[in-house]
């Protein structure tokens, strides 16, 4: 990696100034930063960051004010969605929920699969060309490609009334895309995971985030996921300067009301069945899970599911055919498939140590809400986001320390009562916790529309 760092500055400050070439950019930054604390239930107004609840009052009015959740009977929305990764589950759940709040919807983006993706979430998709996981230069030169040959594609955007960028790779391109057409779409820069390379100290660090802040210029608001990627990332590293607007990864499955308390009841008993399910990209969770089945004899079974990053283990295959009571069951459609696999464990394992201390430390992972949604009983570490969101609620296990050791002697000690105990707690929460509805999804379109205006 470290002989690559010259060459990806050169396509960094390449991609760069070809973008400034052609950007019209004129309108100035806040020097405040709004931060609006979304549920999609609710779109409230939250002081600027930096300012204390107390002195609220006395804040300007901020951008954040023109995200205003009233429908409108006006035309639809017309979306262009660009994505780094085609095949995502989670691009087909936002395609799906902007489609349902009423917009009309054009997805284009990259793929990480061999073959074209024909649609997303019944979508037609564009195909800009495939990237590799952790193939961070190939995906430079990718995005150089398309910001290169922008007008071939200047149709997508003359058709758009708002762009929605996924990652920083498509802001880019947003932004050439976004200065190729008069009158301009609006701009939206969706981040809902910060890259190791964005928190580099070094150079390429400091270009990065400089890029990432002068094309963020462009945008009219930032979505993200999580508090503590604003606080950790965007509030003190980052130089983007944007309204934000927090929409955790809960699970949408087109309800137009809230579903009830979850239904399903587990046997309170061994073999206590763990659930791995979503990104499966962490090799330290593979190792742990791995140790822990065997030492338990029987005690702890672990079924995994979802899209591994194979490129991060050494073999995942392997580990995961050749270790009794380990299982990989392939990867699954969400929600169609949430029921029956979350029914069938006892335990959600929400930790992610891919990124220990950076992303993992401060995202709330999808199958944190898939698991609340349907009632099964998170594991997660205290330190973290997610062992902070679980503590709030009162549910789950954290665990101070991640060991085998410690997990062996939570499985070997848990009793029948006190796993029902907790199970109790995590199906009493409210549904609104873990789920959007339709209506969230009118609100999220809503404040598209009114995003940026004055």
């Amino acid at each position: 990696m470290n002989a690559e760092l010259p060459m990806i500055g050169r396509k960094i400050r390449q991609a760069n100034r070809e973008i400034l070439r052609n950007s019209y950019c004129t309108h100035q930054i806040e020097e405040s930063v709004p931060y609006a604390h979304c549920s999609m239930r609710t779109y409230s107004r939250m002081p600027p960051i930096g300012i204390a609840p107390d002195d609220a009052a006395n804040a300007q009015p901020s951008r954040l004010a023109s995200l205003d959740m009233s429908t409108s009977d006006s035309a639809p929305l017309r979306v262009l969605y660009l994505v780094h990764d085609l095949s995502d589950p989670a691009v087909d759940k936002r395609t799906i929920m902007l489609r349902d709040g009423g917009a009309r919807v054009t997805v284009a983006g990259f793929r990480r699969t061999p073959e074209p993706i024909a649609e997303v979430a019944g979508t037609p998709a564009i195909n800009l060309g495939q990237t590799q996981n952790g193939g961070f230069l190939q995906r430079i030169i990718a995005v150089l490609q398309i910001v290169l040959s922008i007008r071939k594609y200047r149709h997508l955007f003359l058709d758009s009334d708002v762009v929605i960028a996924r990652n920083l790779e498509m802001l880019a391109i947003g932004v050439r895309g976004q200065s190729s057409v008069n009158p301009a779409p609006k701009l939206i820069y969706e981040s809902l995971d910060i890259h190791r390379l964005l928190l580099d100290r070094g150079i390429v660090g400091r270009v990065l985030r400089g890029l990432e802040g002068w094309l963020s210029k462009r945008a009219a608001a930032l979505i993200t996921s999580s508090p503590a990627f604003v606080e950790n990332y965007f509030k003190p590293l980052s130089q983007v300067q944007l309204p934000v607007v927090l929409i955790e990864n809960k699970v949408y499955s087109g309800e137009t009301a809230l579903p009830g308390t979850s239904e399903i009841v587990r046997p309170a008993a061994p073999p206590w069945k763990i659930g791995w399910f979503g990104a499966i990209r962490c090799r330290k969770s593979l190792d742990l899970l791995s140790e822990l089945v065997k030492r338990a004899e029987g005690l702890v079974e672990v079924t995994i599911r979802g899209r591994p990053a194979y490129n991060e283990f050494a073999d995942f295959a392997r580990s995961t055919t050749e270790t009794p009571g380990l299982r990989f069951g392939g990867a699954y459609r969400n929600p169609v498939d949430l029921d029956q696999m979350y029914g069938n464990i006892h335990f959600t394992w929400a930790i992610d140590m891919f990124e220990e201390g950076q992303n993992s430390t401060w995202l709330l992972p999808n199958r944190l809400y898939e698991g609340g949604r349907h009632g099964s009983v998170p594991l997660a570490v205290a330190d973290v986001e997610t062992g902070h969101k679980l503590a709030e609620l009162g549910i789950g296990r954290n665990f101070p320390v991640l060991t085998v050791d410690a997990l062996l002697d939570f499985f070997r000690t848990l009793t029948a009562a006190e796993y029902q105990a907790m199970s109790f707690a995590a199906r009493s929460i409210p549904a609104a916790t873990w789920s959007f509805t339709r209506q969230d999804c009118v609100e999220l379109v809503a404040a598209l529309r009114s995003a940026g205006s004055t």
